[in-house]
């Protein structure tokens, strides 16, 4: 299971882009790179821009570089655009619908409820969280589970959660439904593609 360790603020420092909720209020206060040479603005090159963007994904979505390049030429062997499909193999992770369904307030948080067996597909438990789902799927919390401290505080969170309109959700049931496949423009991620793309095709 991938995890990130270490000061994860300074890698939306880095980025300039909030990776978790609480990365938004640092950013306002200090607004560039970490490092006692962050406000001198570097020159970067083209490399350096397409490398950051790839860092920039993989560190949204949690996972490594070997994990992430397995998706790349997944999508490039596949019929369509390269970076559309990246973000939606990306986006149909299940440790990632279970965040855009507000079952979990941040991506490694939700990691953690699949690994730990919270969740169920299909009526079936599922605890690998880049468990890929397909149109049609229910994600939903386990029935042994639902009493859990955690499931009972974030169920009353549930009401002001607003899933992207690839899912649907059912906030009392805890359950969520795959109606489409995701697009770059509904998984609303700051990723520009393109620069990716052209890294892989050196």
């Amino acid at each position: 299971m991938a995890r990130l360790t270490g000061p994860k603020t300074r890698l939306a420092r880095r980025l300039g882009i909030a990776l978790h909720p609480k990365d938004e209020k640092i950013l306002t206060k200090r607004n560039f790179r970490p490092g006692m040479h962050g406000q001198k603005r570097a020159r970067v090159s083209p490399y350096g821009t397409q490398l950051l963007e790839k860092q920039k994904a993989k560190w949204t979505y949690g996972i490594f570089e070997r994990q992430f390049r397995n998706y790349y030429e997944k999508a490039s062997a596949a019929k369509g655009a390269t970076g559309e499909l990246l973000i939606q193999y990306l986006e149909r992770r299940l440790d990632n619908v279970v965040f855009r369904l507000g079952l979990a307030s941040t991506r490694p948080q939700a990691r953690q409820l699949v690994s730990h067996g919270f969740l169920e597909v299909n009526g079936k438990k599922v605890n690998i969280p880049s468990y890929e789902v397909k149109i049609g799927d229910v994600v939903k919390i386990r029935e042994i589970k639902m009493k859990s401290k955690y499931i009972v505080i974030q169920k009353a969170l549930m009401v002001k959660a607003q899933p992207p309109e690839w899912l649907s959700l059912d906030a009392k049931d805890l359950s969520g439904k795959v109606m489409s496949l995701p697009t770059a423009e509904m998984a609303n991620a700051a990723i520009q593609t393109r620069l990716i793309v052209e890294l892989y095709s050196r």
